[in-house]
């Protein structure tokens, strides 16, 4: 099979690559998107039966394309979130091939070389977009591997009903623990542990002003002020109704996290059990960027240290929606458009320096 030649590949067909296609094309800038799943969506095709977003539809849309209500639901499904991101590669006529697997990225004199399962691509630059959802993280807790019941992070859990009348802990305190907490709470024997006390933000809070609050912090670090605190300075977890509703019942008690697994259940600091049959990993992510290990950019917590979007030992690569240090609220779906745009137009400046 013969090399392909393009001007960039993004790497990833969720919302962050589908969001920086739109920029590239407006630019008249030759792109192709390599996609490891085999329909669109992205992670959001994967999650839980009764996930909602934290905004309503209006404050949820990529660029150029707001995202429509649906009917009945204040905060969109993810079902409808995946509607939409077909609709929008659709709409946008944006060249997503699928299903296809990058293996690497690697230079090769003044191109990039992208090697994937269906061939080798040739590019001048590399956007990558491949976001968390596919490196989930799991702590080094003492006794996890002795544990004889069920354990499964929040990437594996889909329904309450699987779980009914049995003893669950769920660990965790942001919001992904705070959600299946709640969607366990009336039907199981619930242990929710975490960290410290979970703090809700307050109920007229939602991704609107989460939003506000990182762009604000990001100008703020930007321009030399001090810290806003960002996110962070409101709470941890958005009390969406299914949270709200469980909260007010009284069902969403927190214990602090325990110090060891056993064979049954899990122990704390002061020898108190309680047995579990399951323990549900609300523990987060890291960033799925083993494809650009042959570049060698890895720096602290796996993080490549970026200038913007922009790798800064790499101008040739862009990585984008992993969090705030590829923009503010760039992991989130309003929160991308700003980055993406910054994102392809550096690209074009660097394609139109290359001629």
């Amino acid at each position: 099979m013969s090399d392909r030649h393009t001007q960039v590949v993004i790497v990833g067909g969720g919302q962050s690559g589908l969001a920086a296609g739109y920029h590239l094309r407006r630019l008249g800038v030759d792109f192709v998107v390599l996609d490891a799943q085999s329909t669109p969506g992205g992670a959001w095709q994967h999650t839980w039966e009764s996930l909602h977003l934290f905004s309503p539809a209006g404050f949820s849309s990529l660029p150029g394309r707001l995202m429509p209500a649906q009917p009945g639901e204040e905060y969109p499904d993810a079902g409808h979130v995946v509607s939409y991101l077909r609709d929008y590669e659709k709409r946008y006529e944006l060249p997503v091939q699928r299903p296809v697997r990058v293996a690497g990225v690697h230079r090769d004199g003044e191109r990039l070389r992208v090697e994937t399962d269906s061939g080798t691509w040739r590019t001048q630059a590399v956007l990558s977009a491949t976001g968390t959802w596919w490196r989930p993280f799991l702590p080094a807790v003492p006794g996890r591997g002795d544990f004889g019941g069920g354990q499964l992070h929040t990437v594996e859990y889909r329904t309450p009903q699987v779980f009914a009348g049995r003893r669950v802990v769920v660990v965790g305190g942001g919001n992904s623990g705070a959600q299946i907490a709640a969607d366990l709470a009336y039907d199981t024997e619930l242990t929710w542990v975490t960290q410290r006390p979970p703090r809700f933000l307050a109920d007229d809070i939602d991704g609107r002003a989460l939003f506000d609050a990182a762009t604000a912090r990001r100008r703020a670090l930007d321009e030399g002020r001090s810290d806003t605190g960002g996110v962070a300075s409101l709470g941890d977890i958005v009390a969406v109704p299914p949270v709200r509703a469980a909260r007010d019942r009284g069902l969403l008690k927190t214990a602090p996290m325990f110090t060891r697994l056993r064979p049954d259940g899990v122990e704390w600091a002061d020898g108190t059990r309680a047995e579990a049959d399951a323990v549900i990993w609300c523990t987060g992510f890291r960033p799925a960027l083993s494809h650009l290990a042959p570049l060698q950019l890895r720096g602290i917590r796996g993080h490549i240290p970026t200038t913007g979007t922009r790798a800064t030992a790499e101008p040739r690569l862009h990585l984008l929606g992993y969090g705030d240090w590829t923009g503010p609220a760039s992991a989130t779906l309003v929160g991308v458009g700003r980055p993406a745009r910054d994102a392809a137009r550096e690209i074009a400046e660097l394609l139109k320096g290359g001629r």
